[in-house]
């Protein structure tokens, strides 16, 4: 049998669409004269003028190298937010469809498109360096009837210039002043002022191969959070609470009187003072160390035009506070809004127990997925906004029990591996600036094909294979799965780590497979170890360990694939990988040469250890734990799947206490302190308020996966068939936890809603099972029963003792 072929490519058909349409459109660029300094840099302008008969069917297809949002007579087009979004540009740059039918007038039709800096030459990832893609912005579009005959597109006959717009960056923020704002230059109405737009003589630009259709939702505004209380730490200051951290902008209503200069900060948290504070999300330049601007400032200055709006459409903060700098006396910023805005995932799982303050970990765990799922999956939506590819890898199974991230991911992935190097690594962001090869800067270039980061490229396809069952996607990334197997396997084989090499200069068998060289993370941000990235230090225990997974997930791709003898090869690679481990790594009485929480979970997670030693390797984890007062010390890569380690080898109990503890470090404790996000770290903010790093970071939030798998027992196949996979065999293994009455979890799965709840009623336990069609289940009731189900039921058994 061999590997399945697709007619065509995903997005093929509506790729060429979008390339026949914008076939006469060239690529234009404002004409900006001395280009400001980044952060800096206005949004332009850029404008044309078309006949058309009024109703007549007329669509816009339009890209950007920034963002650019459409204004046809004077009216915005379309609901999308920050287009064409984040992808790797030199490859893969979307093109948007939008109608135009209802706005078309007869006669001549003003068209205005406002572009900025976007991802493209805007500030951007922790240390905010500019021009990643270009040095200048630019426009590609057509208007085309019924029919695809063109009306217009971009040519040398449209015009440019600046905006009310005087600044516009990401990271930084957008500047408007509306006093500058003429509603004639939307409506063909203004005095002049406009230039020619200059055309790309840059052959990048004019690759029509690299122009693709969307592939996944676009990023909208999809909800409206209002005041929750407003303080007024000093004269001229209002501090805007809106009791939640979200993702987006602020929008005021109320600007006060002409000439009025407003300043707002975004941030997380509060000083002593009451004042927003940004300290805690400054990155800092890794050469020399200096602390770089947290950026997130937005200005406006009020024309005094009623029913004047502030709504920056070109920017986008991490927030829960504002703080509002120049208010005048009698301002009233109550009517301000927190305007979320993220890509339009729907929303497919939900969970709820006995147990409220569950109920809230797991809402605030999707606020953290919701705010960094902006054009792209994102580590923070403040400091860096980057596609950290650990990130996703550890916290993607997570997310698709709560939304629908299939068609998110798998664009993404794209861009993945259009980044992805030759020599098989994987850069640490992506979209990269870099794209597929060294950028030249040190510390982005050392740790790409960081384990654990890299092998997003394994495992994120298969979360999605077994959460979504979709063979093509599958199929689309397993050349770049192959290619970092290859690349890590290739690291182990040909490199020893000085110490070891020391220590024992001749290799023993094993060390082909043992990966104990090149920059790791390792686990990183355990709660007592302070985060120092060394390409120097031996990480083998965690990098041998991936190999082995990513391996075993290739393996198993490429079975389903019908390619048995690639699936062998890769096979003998993952064995290799366990046997190099266990040599080095496992002693015979279950312990491991280096004792931390995290070694002991993925050593039961990824099957290193062999079936006599697992409950010895389970028991130690506990003990390390207990030996901790009952407390975890697991960092970025683990935490997620640490309860399930323990709860599947005899420590429900214990998984249980850990789930439910308070303090520092603890998910409740985080609650307890006042998050309505997840923190970067366990140590977010401290006793006396002050906060450290982002406090909006999903990973440690792959917690929630253990309410839905275990607590409930909804469970997938670890390496399902082609038959098993997307919902269609599943298992159902409760694990009550004390103190917990009931538990429930809903999927929408692509068969059908499927529910899983149960409730403790006295002396029985009663579990109910509704099933789409097509689903299998395999039931295992707390008292030791197991039965198989194809529909809906509800079984009984004696309570489990609390």
């Amino acid at each position: 049998m061999t590997a399945p072929t697709l007619a065509t490519a995903p997005g093929e058909l509506g790729d060429l669409r979008v390339r026949e349409a914008l076939a006469t459109a060239l690529w234009i660029s404002p004409e900006e004269g001395a280009v400001a300094p980044p952060g800096q840099r206005p949004a332009y302008l850029v404008r044309c003028r078309f006949d058309a008969a009024g109703g007549a069917p007329a669509w816009l297809y339009a890209t950007a190298h920034g963002i650019y949002e459409v204004f046809l007579n004077g009216v915005r087009v379309g609901d999308q937010e920050l287009t064409p979004g984040f992808s790797a540009y030199r490859r893969r740059l979307e093109v948007q469809r939008h109608e135009l039918t209802d706005l078309v007038e007869s006669g001549v039709n003003t068209l205005v498109v406002v572009l900025s800096d976007g991802w493209f030459r805007g500030r951007h990832g922790f240390e905010r360096r500019a021009d990643g893609f270009g040095t200048r912005t630019g426009l590609l579009a057509a208007v085309v009837g019924e029919d695809g005959e063109p009306l217009t597109a971009t040519d040398a006959t449209w015009r440019s210039r600046p905006s009310h717009i005087t600044r516009a960056d990401l990271m930084d923020g957008q500047a408007v002043d509306l006093r500058a704002l003429d509603p004639g230059w939307f409506t063909g109405t203004d005095d002049g002022g406009w230039r020619p737009v200059v055309v790309s003589a840059d052959a990048g630009a004019v690759d029509p191969g690299r122009l693709v259709a969307p592939s996944a939702p676009p990023v909208r505004r999809v909800e409206e959070v209002p005041v929750d209380g407003l303080s007024r730490p000093r004269p001229g200051t209002v501090v805007v609470d809106f009791g939640q951290n979200v993702n987006g902008w602020v929008r005021l209503v109320d600007l006060g009187p002409a000439g009025t200069h407003l300043t707002l900060t975004h941030g997380e948290a509060l000083d002593p003072a009451g004042l927003v504070t940004t300290h805690h999300l400054r990155a800092f330049d890794f050469a020399s160390h200096e602390l770089l601007p947290a950026g997130q400032v937005d200005e406006v200055v009020s024309a005094g035009r009623p029913g004047e709006v502030f709504e920056p459409r070109h920017t986008t903060h991490g927030f829960r506070y504002v703080q509002v700098d120049g208010v005048p006396e009698g301002l009233d910023l109550s009517g301000a809004t927190a305007v979320v805005v993220q890509s339009d995932l729907a929303r497919t799982g939900e969970f709820t127990c006995s147990d409220e303050r569950l109920n809230r970990l797991h809402e605030v765990v999707r606020w953290s997925l919701r705010d960094n799922t902006c054009a792209l999956p994102t580590d923070c939506p403040q400091r860096e906004r980057s596609g950290f590819t650990g990130d996703w890898q550890v916290f993607v199974a997570t997310a698709a029990l709560m939304a629908d991230v299939d068609a998110f991911s798998r664009r993404w992935l794209r861009d993945l591996a259009a980044d992805q190097w030759a020599d098989g690594r994987i850069p640490t962001i992506v979209p990269n600036p870099g794209g597929d090869r060294p950028s030249g800067v040190a510390f982005e270039d050392a740790s790409a094909g960081s384990a654990g980061w890299g092998d997003a490229a394994a495992i994120v396809p298969w979360e999605l294979w077994r959460a979504y069952g979709d063979l093509g996607g599958l199929a689309g990334q397993f050349p770049a799965m192959r290619r970092w197997v290859d690349y890590a396997a290739g690291c182990a084989a040909s490199r020893r780590h000085p110490d070891r090499a020391a220590a024992r200069p001749v290799p023993a068998a094993h060390e082909r497979y043992l990966w104990d060289t090149g920059f790791h993370f390792g686990e990183w941000l355990e709660p007592d170890v302070p985060p120092a990235p060394d390409a120097s230090v031996d990480h083998g225990i965690v990098a041998t360990a991936y190999l082995h997974r990513s391996a075993a997930i290739t393996a198993a791709t490429a079975r389903v694939l019908g390619e048995e003898a690639v699936a062998a090869g890769y096979q003998q690679i993952a064995e290799g990988a366990r046997d190099a481990w266990q040599a080095e790594y496992l002693l015979p009485d279950g312990t491991l040469a280096e004792e931390r929480q995290a070694h002991y979970v993925r050593a039961l997670a990824f099957d290193l250890v062999p079936e006599g030693l697992r409950q010895p390797v389970a028991d130690r984890l506990a003990a390390l734990v207990h030996a901790n007062d009952d407390r975890l010390n697991t960092g970025f890569l683990a935490t997620g799947m640490l309860l399930p380690a323990l709860a599947d080898h005899g420590h429900a109990d214990l998984a249980g206490r850990l789930l439910t503890r308070t303090g520092q470090p603890s998910w409740l404790g985080m609650l307890e302190a006042g998050a309505t996000t997840m923190w970067e770290r366990w140590d977010g903010v401290a006793p006396d308020g002050t906060a450290t790093g982002s406090l909006n970071h999903y990973s440690k939030g792959a917690v929630a996966s253990f309410l839905h798998t275990h607590l409930v027992g909804l469970r997938l196949p670890e390496f399902p068939t082609a038959a098993e996979a997307g919902y269609r065999r599943i298992r159902i293994a409760p694990t009550p936890l004390p103190g917990i009455t009931s538990a429930s979890s809903t999927q929408q799965t692509a068969s059908g809603p499927l529910t899983v709840a149960w409730r403790i009623d006295g002396p029985t336990f009663v579990l109910d099972v509704d099933l789409p069609v097509g689903t299998i289940a395999d039931v295992d009731l707390p008292d030791g029963r197991t039965c198989r189900l194809r529909q809906r039921a509800q079984l009984t058994c004696p309570a489990p003792r609390s």
